[in-house]
């Protein structure tokens, strides 16, 4: 394994007393989320010279929670050991040289809050929890002890460096005692003082009180009643103790006397050039550290970042002094550990841990900031390299950050810069601009997107036009319509494109970006005249030239379109599953027709790299699709999420996946090359260095960007089988978010989502895992399989407090079951009496009075005699008086119930007074009757709408006060009903008032589609454009959640069968991809039919239903020809099936009746079946049909083509050669068999070249022959090499016979007993099994003939080896020989690039280059070390040699006739070879001429080590 790789590592953990240490020598280690970060510091760390001496070394991995303490031992010999505290439960200790866990303990029960390692005892831990548990745990002798001193909750506790026995404990409350283990846990002190968290806890590094000058009567603070008189142990005697709280306040303590001696008070420091942020005073952590070698010294931590050092000599004037005086030194944020560190050079230094997600170290001599470690606080979305600022790698972070790390700086390798200003959200796509410096573009998760400039501090430009979901892509490329219209100066050059989570594409002008951004399918509609729906966009990537674009599709196709007015110029049908990465080759490279291969990755695990130059340098009239890849690039697991081609290369690629690594590939031969496996997580980013070729960055889900080196990673491929189950453990050590039971928030932090100036989340202490560094470790998606890329939409999260789940609620919850299961039961029966009692109470019930409407007035009329006297009195009085006196109004003002008796207007306040008395105890529908009685219909309408309480009796009597207050009683119930969430109710007191397209939208806005398109099929016009939009809008929606059928109706619902038949074949099996084939072709769409019939065949190809494929290709006429395909397919299945070839084997085949039928041969069974089946027996009827088929064109096969891909392949030109021989086309019918024998050639399948032979050539090629005529026809060459290929193979098959171990007699070989072979023949028969002879000789069964045989040829072998002398080609030799010669000297040329590379790795970790070799960096030795050849062994070749070695065989190659170079031809040394093995094992049988001649073949073009070293068995 080489070297680390370099990391950017996760946040330290927030909010924890300890989650960092350091022991002497120059290790440092910090909690982040569930692991622990060790960097080592100082001289021995191995940094680069001139850069900060330091470097993370490692990460200890074991806890599936946060990590809330870390602690080393601090004893001499065992640096080696720290110990670690998890919200898992569990305290681990660890061996940091082998980052294995030694042994650990579950003995807590609650969250462990508190860990130290006691500096006075060597196997000592004590571990406090939130209960205020405490454990003390003796590792050597596995031992514990159970202390409960208070029940309060532990804050924080630290071991005493003098006494071995006491330990003092910090509470959440503000108290702090000292308690002796040895006394079972008994408080010597108690000490009040403080009334907030205590946050650190310090002792004085030197025993007694002599080391500060306090005066005691003044500085003293006033005694302090403990509650309990302690005994003055000798121990507790002579020491002091610093404490800080989050009370603002330091306290040292006098253990000798119980109480507090100083007070320090933490002041309030402005920041320079701003205002004061008001919560900052709020925001506090008080972190401590008592240097060890100044003990009149304290360093504290204070509100905004800054550290100070206090000076103890004169205590009473509370001087300190501020950490570095320059600008941008300080923290930024509230500082959490402080701890000291020791170098190798005896340097004593100091670092913190901040909540502004840096690691500082501090000379305690200068107080000067040495480094800053940057850290990551959410996924690692994407990474970008400037093109302009060469160097600068941007990356977006989940945490709401964007970094901008300067890789190129030679004084520091952590130059980072953070952005945060405008951002408030994950960042989760970047894009510099390629010419414009310092000019990079962001997308967030809450669909943003900005533009910043690195080099000032201004806020970022932000976009007015946002995304409904997560950005996905952003990419700069060429301006189109509307924007590319006007002159040069009037446009921009670049403008900026962005792909949202909701399928749209922008186009955004950089130079107005305020302005409004175009959506782009606008202009694909308009140039390509599309009237179906447009597919969902997830990926969009232009050519490096800015003349194509390709945008990928969530249906997993690509589109590539040319600019600038985005003509499609054609579409790829590869991938079937979301599209998340494409990416265009650079155009800088060697060869430049590799600037047109697009690599693209989907959800599928399979990379695809795609060779677009043919058809986009044809620019085809219509759009052309695109359904084989160019190359296949299989071996990841799972998803891909980011492609990227190395730009120091040719053909070398990239990828990260979900799988958890990131694989190098050499594309052009499909191989992986590195494979590297350091993440924890998913990878989601990987980007290549721009300035070393050996160099990649790489970002994923664990909180990480690791800087990686693939020459130097021990694996090759991505893991399988058990390995990547091993790969998937380890990601599954990372925590898990699941819900815990915390207890309400308390004043210890604020709940409200706090700003880092506005920008990111600040959890409270409570929320510990799965909330970490102020980020939910839920931040990033729940993957899923239709999620687009990687980053599926998801919304800031404010810190979540779940309240406990208390036992009364669990007592009710099991009641309420048992309450369900007795109604299930029968009911038990009543007793007479029961019976009776229960019918007399229902009686009751039946004969209780309705609620009186004037129930005060009811209870005025029945009070006492005297009361109702005189309000009869009084009742007479105003009846009969003229002129009311004063005291007479105020008695029927007060007894108003008299208004029933007197005028209206009493009366009137009667009603008043009543329904008040109503609204009161909550009955308003009484209310409104009294209103009604009053004859106030609106009034009470009115008032019922204010607030909340309109019924439906209510509005049905609204039409009695009027058309126009009808109306609005209905619209204003209707809202009502909507924030009950009563949609359905709402629109249809909406359609009552005629307001329909109100309904629909109400109810499609609430997703009720079935309703909204219900009601509106009802009550608008068919033709109105609204109905389209629901059918479309469902169908979407339908769409994305899985419900293909259904949105398929939605979709011919709309009149788009187009898309209704895409959707139906989204989910790909046979069934539905025949269904949308004859949705499609019932629709006349018939190109999208016939590609969609010919899908469904191949899924049945898979399972051999050849019925059920034939059935499929039925539905579409233009298949025709992929029917006579298919035919022939399945005749030689049949075929090998009869030949028990295990590859064609298959328990489950569905075959015809008519392909079993045997009595023929092959190719009249063919011709045979044709016409029988498919009617194809006129010479016009083939013609047609051999034109479709010439239509398609399938790529050349190689080792890696799937086997039934093959057959495929072969059949389609197999049935090309039997059309062509059926309208009497001899040439085009030698070329189709030739390339149809090629194929099975190039993929290494020697049985199926053979079947194909004998099936189609059973007598030779003699009939070709005089079918052409003329030996000068352009097929010439082409049945030149068919014949040679036809002998070819049955020279191997000479040799296997002669091979077997027990011959028997065949049409190729005689075997008589009683002959023995030399022994030096037998000895040349095991020589040539032991080694291969070329791509086919590694297939031959090992020979080996029992001495009591004598074997001789048949007749037939003698006429094949007889015709070997066409194989035995000068011409060939020769041709095939230059090339051998340029592979030969392009692998060598490799090997130098590489072990060049590999020396200069070497050097820069070596301490300099060696200078005594400068000759290997130029010159490499061509010879392996098996050339059995000394004099060529060592002889090094330089690189003039090579070139001219090169030049003269390309210049040897150009000399051939284009005839003898366009048809491939046998290996003649092989065939060679195989001859003189022949002659070997049957003397006698090959003529000596023929023997010399290949001899003299091998003499003269025998060069590479392979065939020398065979040669030199028949050649000496």
């Amino acid at each position: 394994m080489g070297p680390e790789p370099q990391t950017l590592p996760p946040s330290p953990n927030w909010y924890c007393t300890r989650s960092s240490d350091a022991v002497p020598g120059g290790l440092f280690g910090f909690a982040a989320r569930t692991s622990v970060f060790l960097v080592c510091v100082g001289p021995g760390a191995g940094a680069i010279p001139g850069m900060p001496p330091f470097r993370v070394v490692g990460e200890l991995v074991g806890h599936t929670e946060r990590v809330s303490g870390f602690t080393f031992s601090h004893h001499p010999g065992q640096y080696n050991l720290c110990a670690t505290s998890s919200d898992d439960g569990t305290v681990k200790i660890w061996d940091v040289e082998t980052k294995t866990v030694v042994t650990e303990h579950a003995l807590h029960q609650h969250t462990i809050s508190a860990l130290h390692w006691s500096p006075q005892v060597k196997d000592l831990i004590v571990s406090g929890d939130e209960k205020g548990v405490v454990f003390c745990y003796w590792i050597n002798r596995n031992d514990s002890q159970r202390l409960f001193i208070e029940p309060r909750t532990i804050f924080c506790l630290t071991c005493s460096p003098h006494h071995e026995d006491l330990v003092a404990i910090g509470y959440k409350d503000g108290m702090v005692v000292i308690i002796d283990i040895s006394k079972k846990g008994e408080v010597i002190h108690r000490l009040r003082g403080h009334d907030d968290e205590i946050h650190s806890i310090a002792w004085c590094p030197l025993p007694g009180e002599d080391c500060l000058s306090i005066n005691q009567e003044e500085n003293s603070e006033p005694e302090i009643t403990n509650g309990k008189v302690t005994t003055q142990t000798p121990e507790a005697k002579g020491c002091y103790l610093a404490t800080g709280s989050k009370d603002q306040t330091i306290r040292i303590w006098s253990c000798a006397r119980g109480r507090g001696v100083v007070l320090l008070k933490i002041p309030f420091l402005k920041r320079r050039g701003g205002g004061v942020d008001p919560t900052v005073k709020e925001r506090l952590w008080l972190t401590l550290y008592w240097p060890k070698n100044q003990p009149t010294q304290l360093v504290s931590s204070c509100f905004g970042g800054e550290l100070l050092l206090w000076d103890l000599t004169q205590s009473w004037r509370r001087k300190y002094t501020l950490f570095s005086a320059s600008e941008g030194q300080n923290h930024s944020r509230i500082v959490f550990n402080l701890c000291p560190l020791q170098t190798e050079d005896d340097k004593h230094l100091l670092l913190s841990t901040s909540m502004d997600r840096d690691v500082k170290c501090w000379d305690m001599t200068t107080l000067e900031c040495c480094w800053t470690l940057p850290s990551l606080g959410g996924f690692a979305y994407s990474l970008a390299f400037s093109p302009e600022d060469t160097g600068y790698l941007a990356i977006g972070v989940g945490d709401g950050m964007i970094r901008v790390w300067n890789t190129s700086s030679k004084k520091n390798n952590y130059d980072v810069k953070n952005f945060w200003q405008g951002v408030k959200s994950k960042v989760t796509a970047l894009c510099w601009h390629p010419k414009k410096e310092h000019c990079l573009a962001f997308g967030t998760d809450d669909g943003k997107v900005g533009l910043y400039d690195t080099y000032s501090n201004k806020p970022p430009q932000i976009s007015s036009t946002y995304h409904k979901k997560t950005v996905y892509t952003l990419a700069w490329g060429p301006p189109v319509p509307p924007m590319s219209l006007g002159g040069e100066g009037d446009r921009p050059s670049f403008t900026l494109y962005s792909c949202g989570g909701e399928g749209i594409v922008f186009q955004h002008n950089p130079w107005k970006f305020g302005g409004e951004a175009f959506d782009i399918n606008k202009l694909i509609r308009d140039t390509n005249a599309i009237k179906n729906k447009l597919p969902v966009h997830t990926e969009i990537s232009w050519k490096a030239d800015g003349k194509f674009m390709a945008l990928g599709n969530e249906d997993g196709s690509i589109e590539i379109f040319q600019g600038p007015k985005l003509k499609l110029m054609c579409s790829i049908q590869q991938h079937h599953k979301l599209l998340n990465t494409m990416s265009w080759h650079h155009e800088h490279g060697s060869q430049p027709e590799l600037s047109y291969l697009l690599a693209s990755g989907s959800n599928n695990a399979v990379i695809y790299v795609h060779n677009l130059k043919t058809v986009l340098e044809a620019k085809p009239e219509s759009p052309v699709t695109i359904t084989e890849p160019f190359l296949t690039l299989s071996g990841h697991t799972a998803k891909i999420t980011c492609l990227a081609w190395s730009p120091h290369h040719d053909g070398i690629l990239v990828s990260a996946s979900y799988d958890g690594t990131a694989q190098v590939w050499d594309t052009l031969r499909e191989q992986p090359l590195h494979n590297f496996r350091g993440h924890r997580g998913r990878l989601l980013c990987v980007v290549w260095s721009p300035l070393d070729p050996e160099c990649i960055y790489s970002g994923a889900d664990d909180f990480c960007v690791y800087r990686w080196l693939p020459s130097t990673q021990a694996h090759s491929r991505p893991p399988q089988g058990k390995k990547s189950i091993e790969l998937e453990k380890k990601r599954l050590s990372q925590p898990k978010p699941k819900p815990k039971k915390k207890k309400k928030p308390t004043s210890q932090m604020p709940v409200k989502q706090e700003s880092f100036e506005g920008n990111e989340e600040e959890s409270t202490k409570e929320n510990t895992a799965p909330v970490e560094n102020g980020l939910s470790d839920q931040e990033g998606e729940e993957e899923e399989e239709e999620a687009p890329r990687a980053l599926t939409p998801t919304v800031p999260r404010e810190p979540v407090l779940c309240t406990p789940i208390s036992s009364s609620c669990e007592k009710s919850k099991a009641t309420i079951n048992n309450k369900i299961a007795v109604l299930k039961k029968e009911p038990p029966k009543e007793k007479p009496d029961e019976l009776r009692s229960r019918h007399i109470s229902e009686a009751l019930m039946k004969r209780r009075k309705a609620r009186s409407m004037l129930p005060l007035s009811t209870s005025l009329d029945h009070r006492s005699k005297e009361e109702l006297h005189h309000d009869c009195l009084v009742l007479a009085t105003a009846k009969h008086s003229k002129e009311l006196s004063e005291d007479v109004s105020a008695d029927l003002e007060e007894r108003f119930h008299l208004g029933l008796f007197s005028d209206r207007d009493t009366l009137y306040r009667m009603i008043e007074t009543e329904g008040k008395g109503h609204l009161e105890n909550g009955h308003p529908e009484l209310f409104h009757q009294l209103m009604l009685w009053k004859g106030d219909l609106q009034g009470v309408l009115q008032t019922a709408a204010e607030r909340g309480e309109l019924t439906d009796n209510l509005v049905a009597m609204a039409p009695v006060a009027g058309y126009h207050v009808w109306l609005w009683a209905v619209e204003a119930f209707a809202k009502q009903l909507c924030f009950q969430d009563q949609y359905v109710k709402a629109a249809s007191h909406l359609l009552s008032i005629h307001k329909v397209y109100e309904a629909v939208e109400l109810l499609k806005s609430n997703h009720f589609y079935r309703e909204a398109i219900a009601v509106a099929k009802a009550r608008l016009r068919p033709e109105d454009p609204v109905l389209k939009e629901l059918y479309l809008g469902w169908g979407t929606t339908l769409e994305r959640d899985g419900h293909y059928a259904v949105a398929a109706k939605c979709y011919l619902g709309a009149t788009s069968p187009y898309d209704a038949a895409k959707v139906l074949a989204k989910k790909g099996d046979a069934a539905s991809l025949r269904t949308a084939a004859e949705l499609a072709a019932i629709a006349g769409e018939n190109e999208l039919a016939a590609s969609l019939a010919l899908r469904c065949a191949q899924e049945l190809l898979l399972v051999k239903n050849w019925v059920g494929a034939q059935e499929a290709l039925q539905l579409h006429g233009s298949l025709q020809g992929q029917r006579l395909v298919f035919c022939l397919l399945e005749l030689l299945c049949w075929h090998l099936e009869e030949k028990q070839l295990p590859e064609a084997r298959s328990s489950s085949s569905s075959y015809h009746t008519w392909a079993t039928d045997t009595k023929e041969p092959f190719l009249q069974r063919v011709t045979s079946a044709w016409k029988s089946v498919f009617s194809l027996d006129s010479p016009a009827q083939c013609r047609a049909a051999l034109q479709r088929l010439q239509d398609i064109k399938y790529p050349s096969s190689t080792s890696n083509t799937p086997y039934r891909q093959l057959l495929l392949h072969i059949c389609h030109d197999l049935t090309l050669a039997v059309l062509s021989q059926q309208t009497a086309t001899w040439e085009e019918a030698v070329q189709a068999l030739l390339r149809a024998v090629l194929r099975s050639y190039d993929s290494g399948n020697f049985t199926i070249m053979q079947e194909v032979c004998s099936a189609f050539l059973p007598d030779g090629c003699d009939h070709l022959s005089d079918k052409l005529g003329d030996r000068q026809s352009s097929a010439t060459p082409a049945l030149r090499s068919l014949e040679a290929f036809f002998t070819y193979g049955h020279l191997y098959e000479i040799w296997w016979s002669l091979s077997r171990p027990c011959p028997e007699a065949s049409v190729w070989v005689r075997a008589d007993h009683g002959k023995t072979l030399s022994t030096e023949q037998s000895q040349q028969v095991d020589r040539a099994s032991a080694e291969d002879t070329g791509s086919q000789a590694a297939c031959q069964p090992e020979p080996g003939n029992p001495p009591e045989l004598s074997l001789r040829l048949s007749g037939e072998s003698a006429r094949v080896l007889s015709a070997c002398r066409e194989l035995f080609s000068e011409q060939h030799a020769s041709l095939q020989n230059a090339r051998r010669t340029v592979a030969q000297v392009q692998e060598t040329l490799a090997e130098m690039i590489h072990q060049h590379r590999k020396s200069l790795l070497c050097k820069s970790i070596a301490s300099g280059p060696d200078k005594n070799e400068p000759e290997q960096e130029t010159e490499l030795s061509l010879a392996g070390p098996q050339s059995q050849c000394k004099e060529e062994e060592n002889e090094p070749v330089s690189l003039p040699e090579l070139t001219r070695r090169l030049t003269e065989a390309n210049q040897r190659i150009a000399t051939f006739p284009e005839s003898i170079k366009t048809w491939p031809f046998p290996d003649v040394l092989e065939c060679c070879l195989v001859l003189l093995h022949i002659s070997s094992q049957c003397p006698g049988c090959v003529p000596q001429e023929l023997q010399q001649q290949a001899q003299e073949l091998l003499r003269k073009y025998a060069c590479t080590t392979a065939y020398k070293r065979h040669s030199r068995t028949f050649c000496t």
